[in-house]
């Protein structure tokens, strides 16, 4: 059995974060192991609170992952404070972890920041060139970038330019569900760019998604998946996840992460 393991935060209302995760991963008939980051106390409508794990206890958890169940990929969301940043670089290094995914999580669906400017540096710096691919929506990549970003154009030279200045051994997959029309994702490798086109699914309940985006494609590394077809099969799982059209909560609600259980219904 392939084994993933998520560094994130927890998501009180389970529809993102360490608990999305480990849904994904189990509906790819895959081993989930966690280490936590933070807590947040959250629902559809917003985060209400969010309390940091201590640096060495983050150490803590992952030394005891990869010195018992080697994980055979890595995927990282939330991290909001430069020490925990520091701490999982150092780990992800110690150990020489691979197929490595990390999804730059700045800001929750309802709007909330999640991440210091503190953070950011060391973020951008030492964390994202650790990737195999990162996978950044529109508002996040234009954090990177400093630039708007309106249409596939500007997806590409953010994407061009992330590459060239944090000098990336991996690939970018900038996720372009914010702009009107067509879902279109860029994945940019090496001076390569490959887009990605699929129907826009129109369902108001999207908490969550970038994390199991982010997930499933750690899944589909581990199974030895080309990155290309890693991501086309995560898109797939993701589409199906939306259709399902789950209704959950006043807000912003979660996916169906478990639509492919055939009893498993709203």
């Amino acid at each position: 059995m392939k084994k993933i393991l998520t560094i994130a935060g927890s998501d009180s209302s389970g529809g993102a974060g360490i608990q999305a995760d480990i849904k994904t991963i189990t509906a790819h008939n895959m081993y989930a192991m966690s280490a936590i980051t933070a807590l947040t106390a959250q629902n559809t409508t917003g985060v209400y609170g969010i309390m940091d794990a201590e640096p060495d206890f983050v150490a803590r958890q992952l030394d005891c992952v990869f010195t018992d169940i080697y994980p055979d990929a890595v995927k990282i969301g939330m991290v909001s404070r430069t020490d925990i940043i520091e701490v999982i670089v150092e780990k992800l290094t110690q150990y020489h972890a691979k197929n490595i995914v990390i999804d730059p999580v700045m800001v929750s669906t309802s709007g909330c920041r999640l991440i210091s400017d503190e953070a950011m540096e060391s973020l951008l710096n030492k964390l994202l060139p650790l990737g195999r691919v990162i996978t950044p929506n529109l508002p996040e990549m234009e954090a990177l970038c400093g630039f708007p970003i309106s249409d596939e154009d500007g997806m590409l030279r953010a994407a061009q330019q992330i590459a060239r200045e944090l000098r990336l051994r991996g690939a970018v997959l900038v996720k372009g569900g914010h702009l009107d029309g067509p879902a279109i994702d860029l994945l940019y490798e090496n001076g390569t760019a490959a887009w990605y086109r699929s129907r826009r699914v129109n369902n108001p309940n999207t908490h969550g998604t970038g994390c199991t985006l982010s997930s499933a494609i750690a899944c589909g590394l581990a199974d030895g998946k080309p990155l290309s077809e890693s991501i086309r099969c995560a898109k797939e799982y993701l589409t199906g996840a939306l259709e399902a059209m789950l209704d959950l909560g006043a807000g912003s609600g979660p996916i169906n992460h478990m639509y492919r259980l055939g009893n498993f219904h709203p």
